[in-house]
């Protein structure tokens, strides 16, 4: 199959999962005449979707017990915000991923764009990375494991940061303070501040609903923002007060 043809062949690898409880790689394979690099990413793709287990040589249906909705799913507001920030990035750019649920979702977005560069400190947007088809070069910080941020922190990864530039830095946001800048529960921050120093352009990814949630540790300041993508759940007074700060807003439409 053709890579067009991606979404029907892992839309038909579930059918046969749930239809036999297992499938292989080697048989994927055949079926779908291709390689078992490329099956092997599909499965990666839909183990981060939620929608199979990976094992050795293959993989299994999901326990009915872990089968139902999460809540943690992402939510449209994500999508949307996820979808404009996708219309930023161009054909060989090199960006910076934070992590995050809603940076996490613009990761699907990028499966059309060519020779692109992705550094991320995140294990699970990694991941998806590598299972993109076009196959981004992948880049990651290392460093320190964070179990709160899920993600890797501290001095070795921003000493590899600064060895390298970036055209785009995308990172999401905990809260929005109007007079300061983005807000954050986690007290490590030292990290995305060198993400915001070695990127050309910051772009905050955040729900509306965040927006004005008192956080005490400021991450980003004003100075270090480019643009703000948000959903049409922000108010007028809202939109100028955003704007107002120097930043070019974006509202992500339902």
């Amino acid at each position: 199959m053709s890579k067009r043809n991606t979404q029907q062949r892992r839309h038909n690898i579930i059918a046969d999962l749930n239809e036999q409880g297992e499938v292989s790689v080697d048989s994927l394979a055949k079926q779908f005449d291709t390689s078992e690099v490329t099956i092997r990413k599909d499965l990666a793709a839909l183990e981060n979707s939620g929608l199979l287990l990976r094992r050795y040589g293959g993989a299994v249906a999901l326990p009915s017990e872990i089968t139902e909705v999460k809540p943690e799913q992402l939510s449209q507001q994500k999508l949307r915000i996820a979808k404009q920030a996708a219309m930023l990035i161009r054909d060989h750019n090199r960006i910076i991923i934070d992590s995050g649920q809603t940076t996490s979702a613009l990761v699907s977005e990028l499966a059309h764009k060519k020779g692109l560069v992705v550094m991320t400190n995140a294990l699970s947007i990694a991941n998806e990375i590598h299972a993109l088809e076009n196959e981004p070069t992948l880049l990651m910080t290392g460093g320190t494991w964070d179990a709160n941020s899920e993600a890797f922190q501290g001095q070795v990864a921003e000493q590899v940061l600064r060895s390298y530039d970036f055209d785009q830095l995308f990172i999401g946001a905990d809260g929005i303070d109007i007079t300061r800048g983005t807000t954050t529960f986690n007290e490590l921050i030292g990290l995305s501040r060198v993400m915001a120093e070695v990127a050309r352009e910051v772009i905050v990814m955040v729900e509306s609903a965040k927006i004005l949630k008192k956080i005490p540790n400021l991450e980003l300041n004003w100075q270090q923002i480019h643009t703000v993508i948000t959903d049409d759940g922000l108010s007028e007074e809202m939109r100028t007060a955003l704007t107002e700060q120097g930043v070019k807003l974006i509202i992500a439409k339902g």
